[in-house]
Parts: structure tokens; C-alpha cells; sequence
């Protein structure tokens, strides 16, 4: 009998070797994204992966549950949550962060979070904040929930 684990790591896996098959083609990496319908800074957050290469295929019923079943600690949670390549992007990390974690495939990783809302991250950088901002961290988050800093911006 095979257990919610395995079929989850299973699952995860199937994610990483699909996405790898198209980047080697030269598509766009996919970004799902789980989001609230009327999250501005989300909508924000999606327009700055799409200028970036990516393309984004969004879900607007929320981000709990999403984040619930790829293993993104609460702790690390924001106000939305994305899958792409196998792994979890939990709030507003940059597009060049995340190119990095899909060239470098650390083992064991559940993903990236920028744990709650900073101002001047990409998606917290509209004209409504005046041009602050805000010293924040990009977290490599590994299966356990501990994290390290992958990135910081100051």
C-alpha cells in the first residue's frame, strides 16, 4: 500500500522530470500560482514572472490548501503559493531566484519563501509605496521545514 508521502514525493518528482523535458525543449518554465481572486500585489507578482520569461497559469480560490500539500511550513507563508519545477514558491520571490533554484536542483528542498509581504519585493513595488524598500530574505526552505537564506536583499 503505498502512503500519502510517497505518492506526494512521487507526484513532486513527476513535476521536476516534466518541467526539466521542457526547459531542455525551450519553453517557458510554468508557474502555477494559487492566489486570492482580489490580491492586487499577486496580480503584481504574476505580471513581474511573465516580464520575466515565465508563463503563469493562476488559481484564484486561495493559497492554504496549496501550500498545505507541497509541504510549505506555515511559518514561511504569505499571500500566495506556486509550484514550478517540483518545487514550492511561497510569496513574493523574484523571477531571478527562482531561475536559480531550477539551474541548481538542491536536493531535498521543498522550495523558496519570502515569508510575508515586504515592501519593494517584485509585486510589493507599485507606485503606492512611495519607492520604499524594504530589507527582506528569499528562504531555501528544505523537506523538515528548516531554512537558510538563499538570497538577501538590502
Amino acid at each position: 500500500m503505498v502512503n500519502r508521502r510517497t505518492l506526494m514525493l512521487a507526484v513532486l518528482a513527476a513535476g521536476a522530470w516534466v518541467a526539466r523535458g521542457a526547459a531542455a525543449q525551450g519553453a517557458k518554465p510554468l508557474v502555477e500560482v494559487w492566489k486570492s481572486p482580489t490580491c492586487g500585489c499577486c496580480k503584481d507578482w504574476v505580471a513581474h514572472l511573465q516580464s520575466e520569461g515565465f508563463a503563469v497559469r493562476t488559481h484564484d480560490d486561495g493559497n492554504d490548501e496549496a501550500r498545505k500539500r507541497l509541504g510549505m511550513p506555515l511559518r514561511y507563508g504569505s499571500c500566495h503559493t506556486a509550484q514550478v519545477g517540483g518545487y514550492a514558491i511561497e510569496g513574493h520571490v523574484p523571477a531571478r531566484e527562482i531561475r536559480r533554484l531550477l539551474k541548481e536542483k538542491p536536493a531535498a528542498t521543498v522550495g523558496l519563501a519570502v515569508p510575508a509581504m515586504p515592501v519593494g519585493s517584485p509585486g510589493m513595488d507599485g507606485p503606492e509605496y512611495g519607492g520604499r524598500k524594504d530589507p527582506y530574505d528569499v528562504l531555501l526552505v528544505r523537506h523538515g521545514g528548516a531554512a537558510s537564506v538563499y538570497q538577501s536583499y538590502r
